[in-house]
């Protein structure tokens, strides 16, 4: 076939409904429109064209031999939790959502590891392994909702990284279709495999520009004890990053250790009513899930005390640890709610640079007249600054996005990246490039045309 006319969708339609079932193809453009983005601030998106839901590999390799074919860009879906525009569509695209996808296909405790299509829920797995007696440790704030395929897409993280680390690391192998429609298998099933280059963690990451992941193998735990967590107020947020710095130097290992600033407290308790203190400049949330977990936040309560903190707060049990844990699961939700829209900037900071990039947000939230609040994975340097504004308001709205570059670049001056998990996606695009400078961008570059010499996955995302 010759490429197909933007102006000639019917054409698109009828390759599509050849190997597809009829609920698996949407073409109302009332409907289609639903699917045109994640939940991301100032991206760009398009119109798309059609929408493909498969529940099949072989309906997905049917999707990519007619995109190739017809030349039709294809923009792969999760559940649209994406805070970065790369689930975005483009003009005349086909969206493939892939939730439809959503089978546990293998969960085996002895080799420990879990065979799942993408579109499984995260806290679906979870509660599967679970009862098993493992574990699947990577959970993202919007665990509830968002997929396995949306995690691997960029890498995502979680409260619980600072012990337990990020989704690359659980990810042993995948099932890929390629733009062309072929079906390439990577990595293992086996704990140990270095058997040619890592493809594998090339796909993690990549945010669907390389492939469609419609498969993938992944590491479990054995289920660790219920964690214990202490609150710990500071009068400033560098004595509370002093503290995550003593902490981490001493060598203890929390399965959780989180900051909020004092904008997020105020917001979180005006939301909910948790009665935390008002003058408190500084929260940080620290848990175990070790066998004596009361000794290790003994431990490091001392060092909480020492850096500064006003009041250490133990939790008794389990029951209280999941109270004072809400606040920060409450985060994003209470910040949400103190304009009518936010920027969820992700930047990640070695841990010695943490207070600077509180410090120096607190500045830039100063300049531009603006509400920013932080929240961070501290135990890992990944900070959220939230960037409250008014979207109806012009001048506020070109501050937000103003004071979000200025927070960028104030990471990357701190020896840090743009994204620690949240992805590049449309949002960050131009700040991949000077984080990766002209050689490494030219390599990236080289990969996808590799991968995809057409220029069909997930165009406009990344580069």
């Amino acid at each position: 076939m010759d490429d197909l006319q933007k102006d000639d969708p019917q054409r698109l339609h009828e390759a599509l409904r050849a190997g597809l079932p009829a609920e698996a193809l949407l073409t109302d453009p009332d409907v289609t429109a639903s699917y045109a983005r994640d939940m991301a601030s100032f991206c760009a998106a398009g119109t798309p064209a059609a929408v493909v839901l498969p529940r099949t590999v072989e309906q997905v390799r049917h999707v990519m031999r007619t995109a190739t074919e017809l030349r039709v860009p294809v923009v792969p879906q999760g559940a649209r939790t994406g805070l970065s525009g790369g689930a975005n569509a483009s003009d005349g695209c086909i969206v493939l959502s892939l939730v439809k996808m959503d089978r546990i296909l293998e969960i085996n405790p002895v080799d420990r590891i879990a065979v799942v299509e993408p579109g499984v829920v995260n806290a679906v797995l979870s509660r599967a392994v679970a009862e098993h007696g493992l574990y699947y440790p990577p959970d993202p704030s919007s665990w509830e909702t968002c997929t396995i395929g949306g995690n691997i897409g960029t890498a995502s993280g979680g409260l619980c990284c600072v012990k337990y680390g990020v989704t690359a690391e659980y990810v042993l192998g995948l099932d890929v279709v390629l733009a062309d429609g072929r079906l390439l298998r990577t990595g293992r099933r086996t704990a140990k495999g270095v058997a040619g280059y890592d493809l594998t963690r090339l796909f993690v990451g990549s945010e669907g520009s390389l492939g469609i992941v419609v498969g993938a193998v992944l590491a479990l735990k054995p289920q660790p004890p219920a964690q214990l967590a202490l609150a710990a107020e500071f009068p400033s947020a560098t004595a509370a990053c002093e503290a995550v710095c003593a902490i981490m130097e001493r060598g203890h290992t929390p399965s959780l250790l989180e900051l909020m600033d004092r904008t997020t407290v105020q917001a979180v308790n005006k939301l909910a009513r948790m009665g935390l203190p008002d003058t408190t400049e500084a929260l940080l949330l620290c848990a175990f899930d070790t066998p004596d977990p009361a000794a290790d936040l003994a431990a490091v309560g001392e060092l909480c005390t020492a850096a500064g903190a006003t009041e250490v707060v133990p939790a008794a049990d389990t029951a209280e640890s999941e109270l004072l844990l809400q606040a920060r699961r409450l985060s994003l939700t209470a910040l949400e709610t103190i304009k009518s829209a936010t920027m969820i900037d992700d930047v990640c900071v070695p841990r010695t640079r943490l207070a600077e990039m509180l410090d120096g947000t607190a500045a830039i939230a100063d300049k531009y007249r603006l509400t920013i609040g932080v929240c961070a994975h501290a135990g890992d340097g990944n900070t959220h600054p939230v960037v409250c504004f008014d979207h109806t308001d012009e001048d506020e709205s070109r501050r937000a996005r103003e004071s979000f570059d200025e927070i960028m670049a104030l990471g990357l001056a701190l020896g840090g990246t743009i994204t620690g998990e949240h992805g590049v996606g449309v949002l960050k695009k131009e700040w991949l490039a000077r984080e990766l400078g002209p050689v490494g961008l030219e390599l990236q570059r080289g990969i996808k045309a590799t991968f995809d010499p057409l220029g069909l996955l997930n165009p406009g995302k990344l580069f």
